[in-house]
Formats: structure tokens, sequence, C-alpha cells
């Protein structure tokens, strides 16, 4: 049994326009949201041993206001494919996960989180409200029941969560 999480980056800032896309920062409220679901993923005991992280800015900080919640030996490896890569970039770094690492988290950017979420999600639970929106924050819970990281394929998990931020108290 493998589990992979699948974690939006918080909400950015467009207060300055002269920034890059890349280089935009997270929103107070953001930050906010990442507070939460920092303090959700320790209430639920989540620890991917493995995170895979987008070099932007905001999927950055996102991932430094959760990095408390994560275990202290949880592997963290920025992915340039992860910044404007495809539903296929994606799936494909996740089928050059080593086969001993159970679970991982990939911190990235929509489209390609909903639509990856939405391929390897088998039909029922919370696919109706994940497919009508993965908002910035959201946490989408798949666990994959097959071996392999490497064979990981349209259907092949189960969705088990889908934690939006503005449901975090």
């Amino acid at each position: 049994m493998r589990t992979l999480y699948l974690l939006r980056h918080a909400k950015s800032s467009w207060s300055d326009p002269a920034l890059e896309d890349v280089e935009r920062p997270l929103a107070p409220r953001g930050r906010r949201d990442a507070k939460r679901m920092a303090t959700h993923l320790r209430e639920r005991e989540i620890a991917p041993e493995l995170v895979l992280c987008s070099p932007s800015e905001r999927t950055r900080s996102t991932l430094e206001l959760v990095r408390a919640a994560l275990p202290a030996g949880a592997g963290v490896t920025f992915e340039p494919g992860l910044y404007l890569g495809s539903v296929e970039t994606v799936l494909e770094l996740l089928h050059g996960v080593p086969e001993n690492v159970a679970s991982v988290m990939v911190i990235g950017h929509n489209p390609s989180l909903q639509e990856l979420a939405l391929q390897l999600a088998q039909p029922g639970g919370d696919l109706p409200r994940l497919r009508a929106k993965f908002p910035t924050g959201a946490l989408a819970t798949l666990t994959i029941p097959q071996a392999a990281w490497a064979t990981l394929s349209r259907n092949g998990a189960l969705l088990t969560a889908f934690v939006v931020p503005r449901e975090l108290g």
C-alpha cells in the first residue's frame, strides 16, 4: 500500500505586478491557510517519507510553513518539472520514486495536480467535489493498493480524503 498526498500551494499574492510568476510570494491568507494545513497534517499524523516540491516561491513558502508538521527525516526534492509541468510530467516523476518509499507528498500547482488526482482516482467518495474545484492550499490523499510507483496509472488509486483550508477552523 502506498500513499500519495497532493498539496496545492497556498494562496499567492498578485500585489506586485512586476514579479515573474515563479517569484510570486504567498498572500497573507495563503500563509494563514498553510499554517492551518500544518496543524491538520500534525493532527492526522500525515507523514510522507518524500516531498517533491515545485521550485516556485509560493510552493517553497507553502513547504516552509508545513515543514514543522512533517517527519524530521522526510526527504525534500525541488523538481523543476512541477512548475508549469503537465500531468504527464508529474506522473513521470512519481514513476521514478524509489520503491522503498511508501508515501510521497507533491507540492505543486493547478491544473496538473487536479488533473492528476482525477486521472488516478477511482470513481466515488469526494471525487465530484475535487472535480468541481481544487482550491489553493487544498490536500488530496490517495491510497494506492498496487506495489510499485512505476506502474501507477489511471484509476489506480482511491481518493481517501480531500481537505480544503476553509474547512480547517
